[in-house]
């Protein structure tokens, strides 16, 4: 709904072109390596926008044949990723390991000459994601990260309406999430100590480094702590603060909200604020408000399956017309560098300068 005094000619401008987008073809091979829980959703959404999935690998050869039986029957699988990545069909690889293995794997699939999507976080040390970042340029090929948040469709309209100026500078940034995350009890995540701000956060700190771009921020507070009965091993809650010259942002992560969960972003900016709100990342209302009025976009689409649809399609894209992906490996550099600052401040009760802690706090 748009309350006046709009004019009619701004309803064009209104409808941003938020959702996934594909190259002209879809004829590019897709070769997966790593078959494990999260693939199920690489594969849902690729089998959904009609992407070919040529090759698919696990070091458990009958997880890639379950997963290949299921998306893409005729495809190959196999548990040796040399194999998948001698065959010529294979255009971009998308790797969805642990980044404890992916490293190697990322470089060969680069030697081979392919094209490479990483999965997030990136890697566990920044000067190591540099490198990679400089042989892939070196290759003349593409790598891109996994940053599926960008592509949900109420984190791609904010890209979009903050791209289009709407809001003018921002000035103020604030992410809340209040869920239930303890569902990972008994996995191999509920081992990471920093389960909530490395694994689970990195979507957000990615996507206060894409609002704010090419602004750096310049000193990051952070804590956390298990709660008064922690459901599992991991701590649940933690809050970051931000600071930027002339801004701030904050990030408040309640992980075990057993009744009524809410996800709240609100971008305050010198010309607009946007709201987004709703009980999940996927149910989301927007409103903006400018000087003029209000809109309130009716959004299509949910963060499953449209965030592997749009990251996939934009390195799609960025290949057939030879530019680097939005989500680049460089570029997500500076949205683990959030990250790591975070954790490290988590650790010391300190600030921390941005890009000045390089690796993971373990």
């Amino acid at each position: 709904m748009l309350r006046q005094p709009f004019s009619p000619n701004d309803f064009a401008r209104l409808a941003l072109p938020y959702r996934p987008q594909d190259r002209l073809s879809k004829s590019l091979g897709i070769g997966l390596i790593g078959c494990g829980g999260i693939s199920r959703h690489h594969l849902q959404a690729y089998a959904k926008a009609g992407y070919r999935v040529v090759a698919l690998c696990d070091i458990d050869r009958d997880k890639a044949t379950r997963q290949r039986d299921t998306f893409y029957p005729e495809a190959f699988a196999t548990d040796d990723s040399d194999e998948l990545l001698a065959l010529d069909e294979v255009a971009v690889v998308d790797i969805t390991t642990h980044p404890q293995v992916r490293q190697p794997l990322i470089e060969a699939a680069l030697i081979a000459g392919k094209h490479v999507l990483s999965q997030k976080p990136f890697v566990l040390d920044l000067d190591v994601g540099v490198r990679l970042a400089d042989f892939a340029d070196e290759c003349d090929l593409f790598l891109a990260v996994n940053q599926n948040g960008r592509w949900a469709p109420h984190f791609s309209y904010m890209r979009q309406a903050v791209g289009a100026g709407w809001l003018g500078e921002l000035v103020g940034l604030h992410f809340r999430a209040h869920w239930d995350h303890s569902w990972v009890k008994g996995l191999a995540f509920e081992k990471i100590r920093h389960l909530i701000l490395y694994d689970y956060a990195i979507h957000w700190f990615d996507m206060l480094a894409t609002l704010m771009h090419p602004r750096k921020a310049t000193r990051v507070y952070a804590s956390f702590t298990p709660g008064p009965t922690p459901p599992i091993e991991a701590s649940l809650f933690a809050q970051v603060v931000v600071e930027y010259d002339e801004a701030q942002a904050s990030l408040v992560f309640d992980g075990h909200t057993q009744q009524a969960s809410q996800h709240t972003t609100v971008l305050v900016g010198t010309k607009g604020t946007l709201h987004s709100t709703g009980p999940d990342e996927n149910t989301q209302h927007i409103e903006v408000a400018v000087a003029g009025g209000a809109w309130h976009p009716t959004l299509l689409g949910s963060w499953f399956d449209d965030g592997f649809h749009g990251a996939m399609g934009e390195l799609m894209r960025s290949i057939e017309a030879h530019r680097q992906p939005v989500h680049n490996a460089r570029d997500n550099i500076e949205s683990l560098a959030l990250c790591f600052a975070a954790i490290a401040s988590a650790e010391t009760h300190k600030p921390v300068v941005p890009g000045t802690v390089t690796k993971l706090h373990s």
